[in-house]
């Protein structure tokens, strides 16, 4: 008898059928705060437990542990793709994600591998900010850079950066061009669209409250911005991106063989 003739589709059971899935956006938003660098936001997610808070995020195991583990490698692979996509090296990232998996695997109670999980995070997320900081050359750009991240949902002006970094305004505007090739309003716009797109493809908030978030004077200035960069309002934005990576995340990770990358 061939694989197909004994082939059947899998029936869920009526309790597994009956839980329902939470939608994947705050995972992602995880996964790109990572990505991104952002270190406050993926330290605010690990400090609250969002990790070990799995209601509606599938059971895996109907033991807790093994449950918990489950994830956390899901978690592992993801980061390492997302972080890739960021520009981290293929080696580098799956390289850390092989060594956490190895250590939570060590583990021996939930608690346990919380802690791994939390340090897999803010290890991946602080060699992205120190990759994103890379572009600059003098240690004044690089301070720059790193303001800009940390106060990326604030309004952020040329004099309020040079002030933190303690050198001219004229002085900031110049450096910076020469050693990014975008002045530093537009690095700002720039930054701040990437969050922008974030969260259109990951949350549910409306364009005034993507608006506000970012500190744009008003919804139509933010639209006027995200048009100017991408070529699209936040709403076609949207419509054509809103969660597809899940769906694309995992039916190429299938098509590669599955989440191992051995």
């Amino acid at each position: 008898m061939n694989a197909s003739q004994g082939w059947k589709p899998l029936e869920a059971d009526g309790q597994r059928e009956a839980a329902s899935h939470r939608e994947p956006g705050e995972e992602f938003l995880f996964y790109r705060s990572v990505a991104a660098g952002m270190i406050d936001a993926v330290q605010e997610n690990c400090s609250r437990g969002a990790f070990e808070n799995l209601e509606g995020a599938g059971q895996l195991s109907d033991n807790p542990v093994t449950n918990l583990r489950y994830h956390f490698i899901v978690t592992a692979a993801m980061l390492a793709r997302f972080c890739m996509e960021g520009g981290m090296a293929m080696e580098e990232a799956f390289s850390l994600s092989d060594e956490y998996i190895r250590r939570m695997d060590c583990c021996n109670n939930m608690a346990e591998i919380v802690y791994v999980h939390d340090q897999m995070a803010l290890d991946y997320v602080c060699r992205m900010r120190n990759l994103k900081k890379r572009v600059a050359s003098s240690k004044q750009v690089a301070e720059a850079i790193d303001y800009i991240y940390v106060h990326i949902m604030d309004r952020i002006t040329i004099q309020d950066l040079a002030s933190a970094i303690c050198v001219s305004p004229a002085h900031l505007s110049r450096i910076f061009k020469q050693e990014t090739g975008v002045s530093v309003s537009e690095y700002i716009r720039q930054r701040k669209i990437d969050m922008a797109k974030n969260l259109l493809r990951f949350s549910d908030y409306d364009f005034a409250d993507i608006a506000a978030m970012l500190s744009y004077s008003s919804q139509s200035h933010f639209i006027q911005h995200f048009r100017s960069q991408t070529g699209m309002t936040p709403k076609a934005y949207r419509n054509k991106n809103y969660l597809n990576n899940w769906n694309v995340n995992r039916e190429s990770s299938f098509q590669e063989g599955g989440w191992s990358h051995g």
